[in-house]
């Protein structure tokens, strides 16, 4: 009987325990020493380093968030649009609701417990203008502009534009210009924008405000495209802007400062007597100061350049989606005169260098007629590359008698066109 007893008081004291937490009496299980986490809502990995749409919102709705996170009565949480700070609280609710012209923007988001310890999240918000709103669109490297210099921007309704808002100045002379090729706004930087990126806005004689996103605006001498490749002993342009300024370029350690052509955004030289290989392109202005370079969004005092026996057609950086609508000089690449290929010899070998515009859903690409006249059979990819082509006679006759040369297809961007 006694181990009886003994057995019953055990288990009233087993049974104690599990019911001293009921329902009605709740308790925290997050303390201030835990490690903070955003619960919702989900960010978008990168894609290839580069920062994923998060949000995709017409300018007339607002940019409304509400974050879910832990520990929620220990935290802070700071917005950041294009790295400024513009809302922080310790709210329960941990909400943002705010408005935005068009244009693309960096939105990250910074959680700090009540301990030191931080998280993050980071992508970017897409604001689309209404169809009547004047609204630009980047073609080329029209973006990048220096203080005193005319610079362009090309989109649609923006005949209705009477000023340009940058940097604190207020541009009130803007000129639009009917183009064959597209329409666009001149407009001249003015001489006391510091160096930096700015967003521009467009307004209307009403004084109604629209976003035109961002404009680098840079007073050094700076090339943007076509030092990459050259053919030894053949004229050989490099395009950029401040480039009048340029005193001398020096590859493969030969120094070149007699130039056939220069001007503020173009310098044309003969390329040395070098063999066929990569060597490094660095350069000095009339000031002593030394040439940059863009690549991939970021600027180097030097340049790395493929010297080879084949000729270029044409370098830059163009995109191309058949999505476009006509009209749109994104919607095909044909900035290749048909005459040029008027003096290309059957058997010769076209190249195509790409590079794929990490967004889009599918990359594929076709080489076709001025008639849009399959040359070889499309060709699909997920990363850099180039094609080739070998140019029979009936391939050049067909470019002739069918308006020229195009590149087609979808998401990528066409960056270099040479012949061998």
């Amino acid at each position: 009987m006694k181990k009886i007893y003994i057995a019953l008081f055990a288990l009233l004291a087993v049974g104690s325990t599990f019911t001293a937490c009921t329902e009605e009496e709740p308790f925290a299980t997050v303390t201030e020493n835990d490690d903070p986490h955003i619960l919702a809502p989900v960010f978008p990995d990168r894609t290839n380093g580069q920062l994923a749409t998060f949000a995709n919102i017409s300018r007339d709705a607002n940019l409304s968030i509400a974050l879910t996170v832990t520990p929620k009565d220990y935290t802070t949480v700071t917005w950041f649009i294009d790295g400024q700070e513009v809302e922080s609280g310790t709210d329960s609710d941990k909400e943002i609701n705010r408005s935005l012209k068009a244009g693309t923007y960096n939105l990250k988001i910074e959680v700090e417990t009540v301990k030191g310890k931080k998280t993050s999240r980071e992508g970017l918000v897409v604001v689309n203008p209404l169809a009547d709103d004047p609204q630009s669109k980047e073609v080329a490297f029209e973006r990048i502009v220096s203080p005193g210099k005319t610079a362009r921007l090309y989109g649609s309704n923006l005949q209705n534009v009477t000023a340009i808002l940058l940097g604190g100045n207020t541009i009130t002379d803007p000129t639009y210009v009917e183009s064959e090729d597209e329409n666009y706004l001149e407009y001249t930087v003015p001489t006391g924008v510091s160096e930096g990126d700015y967003r521009i806005v467009l307004q209307d004689a009403a004084g109604n405000e629209y976003g035109a996103d961002m404009v680098k605006v840079t007073n050094a001498s700076l090339v943007i495209s076509g030092a990459n490749r050259a053919t030894a002993n053949v004229d050989w342009t490099i395009s950029g802007i401040n480039l009048e300024n340029i005193a001398s370029l020096t590859i493969g350690g030969q120094t070149v400062s007699q130039f056939s052509n220069q001007s503020s955004t173009e310098v044309t030289l003969t390329c040395p007597d070098l063999s066929d290989g990569s060597y490094t392109l660095t350069g000095k202005t009339r000031s002593g100061e030394a040439v940059q370079f863009l690549n991939d969004n970021a600027t180097t005092t030097e340049q790395t350049v493929t010297v080879s026996t084949e000729i270029t057609l044409w370098s830059g950086h163009h995109y191309v989606s058949w999505d476009k609508p006509d009209g749109d000089p994104n919607k095909s690449f044909g900035l290749i005169p048909k005459d040029v290929f008027a003096g290309i010899t059957a058997g010769s070998t076209l190249k195509v260098v790409y590079s794929i515009e990490p967004t889009a859903e599918y990359h594929q690409m076709q080489l076709a007629t001025g008639w849009w006249t399959g040359l070889a059979d499309k060709i699909e990819f997920t990363e850099n590359g180039e094609y080739t082509l070998v140019l029979t006679q009936e391939i050049l006759n067909k470019i002739q008698t069918e308006d020229g040369f195009l590149c087609t297809g979808h998401g990528y961007y066409v960056d270099l066109v040479t012949v061998k």
